[in-house]
């Protein structure tokens, strides 16, 4: 049975990356605990990759450290670190069978043809593939080459599995089901996993904390569930998504979409009332997306559930008083 090192804490010390004038990723701090999943989030270019890659040591560190079970491996070799790297393309070779694939690894160390053999079949059979072992990977499903691809970083027993945009070659159906195998993957073996994702739904999903990334610094690390009910910074607010940026007593402040609520009283402007005008309706299956807007706030989203608006059906052009409780106002940095 395949064994999991359990000392897997991963500390990044005033790390930094620079290509030249560029800083990609500008002296960040981060603990991730042992067993945690962890999801590096945000937009293009904002230093998660770098950061990703920096671990793994296809990246060289401009500066800072990076530690592994309280061990600084930050100028050692990737194949000393005690990581493993889970590409976006799954990186498979063509010409190989899943097996061969999964044990290239411990061929390149010298690991018998046997004993490779028995732990790569030990881990296909862990991911429900043990009877394709001989097809290639054109002969496989994209899901199923995701798995060949976990096989194959699993199989050194790396402290730490690191994962680049693995779900975004699906298609949205198999990127569902293969979210919900990872994080089933990753609870059963009690490994530190580190994901880098574009997709706040994904990250929201899958982990249980969210490092929020932009122009090379974290804005936010929190749980997914105080990520969304408190926000840090208009920044996160609105990358996150379901929230309005509102001006209240002169500040910023963010309201969740989902508890704003329409009236068709015209009611005079107040900290917690907006006027506006509807100006998109949205069906989306459980609930309705509404767009409206407003002299104080050009754009802002309501959500209705689909039997309020089935009730009491909105309409673009209607006029609007958008209405929320002092309770769902959260304050942002400024």
């Amino acid at each position: 049975m395949l064994s999991m090192p359990a000392d897997a804490k991963l500390e990044l010390i005033q790390l930094t990356k620079r290509y030249g004038g560029t800083t990609a990723v500008d002296r960040i701090d981060l603990q991730i605990a042992a067993g945690s999943y962890c999801c590096l989030l945000g937009p293009s270019g904002c230093g998660k990759t770098s950061t990703l890659r920096m671990v793994a040591g296809h990246e060289d560190a401009t500066d800072g450290d990076v530690l592994l079970g309280g061990r600084n491996i930050t100028s050692l070799p990737a194949a000393e670190r005690g990581t493993a790297m889970m590409f976006q393309s799954y990186a498979l070779f063509p010409h190989l069978s899943a097996l061969d694939n999964v044990a290239f690894s411990l061929k390149m160390r010298g690991v018998a043809k046997a004993e490779r053999q028995r732990k790569a079949r030990e881990l296909l059979e862990r991911v429900s593939l043990g009877a394709l072992v001989a097809r290639r990977p054109a002969e496989l499903s994209g899901g199923q080459q995701q798995r060949v691809a976990l096989a194959r970083a699993l199989i050194t027993e790396p402290k730490v599995l690191l994962l680049d945009e693995p779900l975004s070659a699906l298609d949205p159906f198999l990127r569902v089901q293969m979210r919900a195998e990872l994080k089933a993957w990753q609870t059963s073996l009690g490994m530190t996993f580190v994901h880098v994702t574009h997709s706040q739904e994904e990250a929201m999903a899958l982990a249980d904390r969210v490092v929020v990334m932009d122009r090379g610094r974290i804005e936010q690390d929190a749980s997914p569930h105080t990520l969304f009910n408190a926000p840090r910074s208009e920044f996160v607010a609105r990358f996150i998504g379901g929230h309005n940026i509102v001006p209240i007593d002169g500040a910023r402040a963010a309201v969740r979409a989902d508890r704003m609520r329409l009236s068709r009283d015209a009611l005079p402007a107040a900290d917690g009332v907006l006027p506006a005008t509807v100006r998109g309706v949205e069906y989306q299956g459980s609930y309705v997306l509404l767009t409206l807007t407003s002299e104080r706030v050009p754009e802002f989203s309501v959500v209705l559930s689909e039997r309020d608006f089935d009730a009491a059906p909105w309409h673009p052009g209607q006029h609007a008083s958008a209405c929320w409780d002092a309770a769902d106002v959260h304050v942002l940095a400024a």
